[in-house]
């Protein structure tokens, strides 16, 4: 099979095991562990692509659900693709469509055939296959394309778990014959399973054995679960993965589970959550969560984050991003926004240069210390 995406192992740390990595794309190469910005609609909600180029991004997501209800998928194909069409010279990648159907759908009827349900947009009625899917992405372009599964819901019983498993790996087998681009796009497999560890491990090796994918993906978690359970459930899908192959967590964006991941040999994250808590005024800092509507910042005119060396915190005082986030004002969510993104992506950037000198471990307790975080009970931001 001649691949789109290679992904080779550039050092493993002494302490941890924990490793960097190099992720090859038709888009240009990036260094992992790595977080990736959301853009859900074609665009990272407030932020320019000339921003991510200075924020440091590496791959850039965009939902297929949403990119399928608007523009259209042809409208996007017309362009040349996601890139030419969001003017974004970064790899791309997009999830399956199957997230977004059953978190924001209405009404939805899951069959073998695939998943009928009710626009979150008009109510209109919409029907989604693996094959529907995979054609949607085909045409997207981005580098990286997922397999349609199901996200079942947690907690689940065990029979509905095995049954959903099952499905989601036939779907796979339908997606593998469905793909047209490859060597233009990577396909990953999506390990399901629940918090069971035997369909877990089940779901990866039958999906290895399809000998099909260029990485794989950790789906079904971060859906309510606790932190303690979350890790159980990443480990039993690594158990039965290749070592040598890029593995995602999908969905998962707070700090104290990118650095566990980490630990873990993931190499790739993503989530909705720096932006979408910056647009509420939270913050992510070197000194721990803050709130920038809270009144003892009316006259503080310093950085958000004397830490930081993004564009808002060398150019903005935390007084006039709280003026701008009490107005409204959407340069407030923007640079907000920018702040969160970059505190992620810097994170990432120490993570991998501790790897590099051996001493992971250490700078992950400190993360931890000074951030008065634990790895099974904290919020994590």
């Amino acid at each position: 099979m001649t691949k789109a995406i290679t992904f080779e192992v550039t050092h493993v740390c002494k302490q941890t095991g924990a490793r960097t990595g190099l992720l090859h794309t038709p888009h240009g190469t990036v260094e992992t562990p790595m977080f990736m910005p959301v853009g859900t609609a074609a665009t990272v909600k407030f932020i320019s692509p000339e921003e991510l180029y200075d924020m440091h991004a590496g791959v850039v997501l965009a939902n297929t659900y949403h990119c399928w209800l608007r523009p259209g998928e042809d409208v996007v194909a017309a362009a040349g693709g996601l890139q030419k069409f969001m003017h974004l010279d970064r790899p791309m990648l997009t999830d399956c469509g199957g997230f977004q159907v059953f978190s924001l759908a209405d009404r939805r009827k899951i069959k073998e055939e695939g998943v009928t349900f009710k626009s979150h947009l008009d109510g209109s009625t919409l029907f989604l296959s693996p094959e529907k899917s995979i054609e949607i992405q085909n045409k997207l372009g981005a580098d990286i394309i997922m397999s349609f599964d199901e996200c079942p819901p947690y907690p689940a019983t065990r029979e509905y778990m095995q049954d959903s498993v099952d499905r989601t790996l036939r779907w796979a087998e339908r997606c593998v014959k469905t793909h047209s681009r490859v060597g233009e796009q990577g396909l990953f497999g999506i390990v399901q399973g629940g918090e069971f560890e035997d369909i877990r491990r089940y779901c990866a090796r039958e999906l290895v054995k399809m000998d099909a994918f260029e990485g794989y993906a950790i789906g079904g978690t971060s859906v309510g679960e606790t932190k303690e359970t979350m890790y159980k459930m990443i480990d039993y899908s690594l158990a039965e993965l290749p070592k040598e192959s890029v593995k995602y967590l999908m969905g998962v964006g707070s700090y104290d589970s990118l650095l566990e991941g980490i630990m873990r040999n993931v190499d790739m994250f993503d989530c909705v959550l720096p932006t979408r808590i910056a647009r509420h005024g939270t913050l992510m800092t070197s000194q721990g969560r803050l709130t920038i509507k809270k009144q003892e910042y009316e006259y503080d005119f310093g950085p958000l984050d004397p830490e930081c060396d993004c564009y808002t915190c060398k150019n903005y005082s935390r007084a006039y991003l709280r003026h701008l986030f009490r107005c409204n004002e959407g340069l407030g969510s923007r640079l907000l926004s920018i702040h969160n993104l970059r505190f992620l992506i810097k994170l990432m950037e120490d993570a991998r240069q501790a790897i590099k000198e051996d001493r992971f471990g250490d700078f992950k307790d400190a993360f931890f210390k000074r951030h008065n975080l634990n790895a099974i009970d904290s919020r994590g931001f």
